[in-house]
């Protein structure tokens, strides 16, 4: 039975009569990955690579190739959570149900085979969870042999390694000459009708010792023809395969920098002193505003939510709730950088201009960048407050009120939620 996991996507839907050669996907997920060895991540198609899970790279190649059908996903009932958590930035991008896997792989692809026959698609791609670096030129060729009428397709690789055959594993009993072998891969391609078939002969026949798909077609007598797999097409079956990959994602990756700037502005009114960057001024005027009015507080804020899409101080604090009468803004650029955090951003330079007449901001720099660096957690050599007078022009040369321009340059990780 399909299986919908909260409601990150609809379930199966029949497949229109214009897409009826689209190809629908059993992407395998159910497996307990031993081999790879124990993580607080879970299972290795949950390891994160390139910041993100295994299987969310290989689910990411059939979203962006035309070809791909209806998606069901194979997955063992105990990581409900860590699929949500994988399918989370993939939208609306792939239409995917959900099936609960069986006792052993073979299983799992049946459970996964017979929820696909119900969307009405023709053809099948069998993938492992685990092989994230198919590209669209394998699934292409593979298409095509079925497109020209294959029931059965398999992506394989020339053996290039001379093959040795060892009784017990250590004495050489002879060289396998490697002519005509072949390393199977996976997407392993279908007319579904006939795969299905075949696996529920083997089923009834209590064969379970089959080590893919294509060798179920082999017995149930479906030619399998052979296609150019791809040398990147690797399964990470250890734990040294998912650091290579993770490595590989890294090292290619372009560095997520973003600048957020921000202005504000408020008005000079009779008072005793104004606040900027979290240091009181003593002055014979001060800001006004709902909260403390730090301008240059407020203008940071707003350089923080930008670089991650999140609105400005006033979406977060409108001046129109009363709890925010005079509290004091670091609340609010703590709040930014909370935000920026929890989104994968990491803070790397604040810097904050003051456009003033009156008060001179010389004596207090150095205690406005400790606060800002505290506020912020960053060091001090980050964090920068310059004041400039206005020529005597305009609303500030006039007095009647400061200004505040800041800038906020934030690194966020590759793969993060923003």
């Amino acid at each position: 039975m399909t299986a919908k996991i909260g409601e990150l996507r609809d379930p199966i839907q029949k497949m229109q009569p214009e897409e009826q050669f689209s190809c629908g996907v059993v992407l395998v997920a159910a497996g307990r990955g031993e081999r790879a060895g124990q993580s607080a991540e879970g299972p290795k198609q949950y390891r994160r690579i390139g910041n993100r899970p295994v299987i969310a790279h290989t689910l990411d190649v059939f979203a962006t190739w035309p070809g791909t059908g209806p998606v069901v996903v194979v997955m063992h009932p105990d990581d409900e959570a860590l699929l949500a958590a994988a399918l989370e930035r993939m939208g609306d991008s792939l239409a995917v149900s959900v099936v609960h896997g069986g006792a052993t792989r073979q299983l799992s692809v049946l459970a996964g085979l017979e929820a696909l026959a119900r969307t009405g698609v023709k053809h099948a791609m069998i993938q492992d969870a685990v092989r994230p670096f198919i590209d669209h030129a394998l699934l292409d060729r593979c298409r095509a042999a079925l497109d020209g009428g294959a029931e059965a397709v398999l992506p394989a690789i020339a053996v290039a390694d001379t093959l040795k055959r060892a009784t017990d594993g250590r004495i050489v009993e002879e060289t396998v000459p490697r002519g005509g072998l072949y390393a199977a891969q996976t997407p392993q391609c279908f007319r579904l009708e006939a795969i299905l078939a075949a696996h529920r002969a083997a089923s009834a026949s209590g064969r379970s010792d089959f080590t893919d798909d294509a060798s179920i077609a082999e017995w149930a007598g479906i030619p399998v023809v052979l296609v150019e797999g791809s040398s990147d097409n690797i399964k990470l079956t250890l734990q040294r395969d998912i650091s290579m990959a993770d490595e590989r994602l890294t090292r290619h990756a372009l560095p997520d920098v973003r600048t957020g700037n921000g202005y504000d502005v408020h008005q000079l009114v009779e008072g005793d002193g104004v606040t900027l960057c979290g240091v009181f001024i003593p002055h014979n005027r001060k800001l006004s505003g709902h909260s403390d009015a730090d301008v240059a507080l407020h203008a940071l804020t707003d350089a923080l939510l930008a670089t991650c899409g999140a609105g400005d101080i006033g979406d977060h604090f409108p001046p129109s709730d009363p709890q925010w009468k005079g509290a004091a803004s670091r609340i609010f650029l703590e709040h930014a950088a909370r935000i920026v955090r929890e989104r994968g951003g990491v803070i790397t330079n604040a810097d904050v201009s003051l456009i003033a007449e009156a008060p001179k901001v010389g004596p207090h720099r150095q205690q406005m960048r400790e606060n800002l660096a505290a506020m912020l957690g960053i060091a001090l050599d980050r964090c920068s407050v310059k004041a400039t007078t206005n020529e005597k022009l305009g609303f500030v040369g006039r007095r009647e009120g400061i200004a505040a321009i800041a800038t906020a340059t934030v690194v966020y990780v590759a793969g993060s939620k923003a």
